[in-house]
C-alpha cells in the first residue's frame, strides 16, 4: 500500500511539474478511490510538484507561460483533493493572509505562487492581485484582522512603498506577520523596513512563506495549550 501511494505522489509531482492537467487529476481521483490521504497527496504530491517549478523558474528553465500552466495542472489537482482533507487542527493553521504586487508593479508569478501555499495550508488568502495601492493594504489588513501581510516588488522604483506600507500596518496592529519578496530585495533591507520575512525569488519565497505558515501553527499550538 505504501509503495502504491508513492507512486500516486510520484505522479501528482510530476503531472504538476510536466504541466499535465489530465495526469493530475488521473492521480488525484485514484488516491480517493484508494482510500489515501488527501491532506499527505496536496502537501507531498501537488505542493512537491509547485515547489519544483518554482526551483526551474528560478533557474530560468521555466518561464511565466509554463508556470501558469503547472498551476493550472495543480488546481485540477486541487478541485478533485480538497473536499476530502480532514481538518486536523495540529496541521492546519487557521488564519487569514493579505497579499499582492505593490502600486506600479505587475509582475505577479511569485506572489501566486506563495499565495498557494497559503491556501494549501488552509489559510484565507485575500488577493489585491498587482499594482495595489498601498493604502489598500493597510485597509485590506486591518478590515480582515489577518495575520500575515504579503506584498512583491520586482521594480526599484516600486520597492520603496513597502516600507511606507509596514511602517502604517506596525503602527495600528504589531503581531501582524510581514513578508516581502521580489529580485530588488535584499535581506538586511527587508530587516531594516521591519519586515518579519524575505524572498529573493520565487523557490526562496515559497520557503519563506512555509517557515511563516510553522512559526504561526507553533504560536496556535502554545496557545492551545495555554487555553
Amino acid at each position: 500500500m505504501a509503495d502504491r501511494f508513492q507512486e500516486l505522489l510520484e505522479e501528482l509531482r510530476q503531472g504538476v511539474t510536466e504541466y499535465d492537467e489530465e495526469r493530475v487529476k488521473v492521480a488525484a481521483q485514484a488516491v480517493l478511490d484508494e482510500g489515501f490521504d488527501a491532506y499527505d497527496a496536496v502537501m507531498n504530491g501537488l505542493a512537491a510538484g509547485m515547489e519544483e517549478v518554482g526551483r526551474l523558474f528560478g533557474a530560468n528553465e521555466y518561464f511565466v507561460p509554463e508556470v501558469l500552466m503547472c498551476a493550472d495542472a495543480l488546481y485540477g489537482g486541487l478541485e478533485i483533493l480538497r473536499p476530502h482533507i480532514e481538518v486536523d487542527p495540529s496541521r492546519q493553521v487557521k488564519g487569514a493572509v493579505v497579499i499582492g504586487t505593490v502600486e506600479g508593479d505587475v509582475h505577479d508569478i511569485g506572489k501566486n505562487l506563495v499565495k498557494l501555499m497559503f491556501e494549501i495550508a488552509g489559510f484565507t488568502v485575500h488577493d489585491l492581485g498587482r499594482d495595489v495601492p498601498l493604502e489598500k493594504f493597510v485597509e485590506e489588513v486591518l478590515s480582515t484582522d489577518s495575520d500575515f501581510l504579503c506584498m512583491s516588488a520586482m521594480m526599484t522604483t516600486t520597492m520603496g512603498g513597502m516600507k511606507q506600507v509596514i511602517d502604517q500596518v506596525r503602527q495600528k496592529n504589531p503581531n501582524v506577520k510581514i513578508m516581502v519578496g521580489g529580485a530588488p530585495l535584499t535581506g538586511d533591507l527587508a530587516q531594516r523596513w521591519g519586515a518579519d520575512g524575505y524572498g529573493k525569488d520565487a523557490p526562496n519565497a515559497l520557503q519563506e512563506a512555509l517557515r511563516m505558515v510553522g512559526s504561526l501553527r507553533e504560536m496556535h499550538q502554545e496557545a492551545a495549550k495555554g487555553g
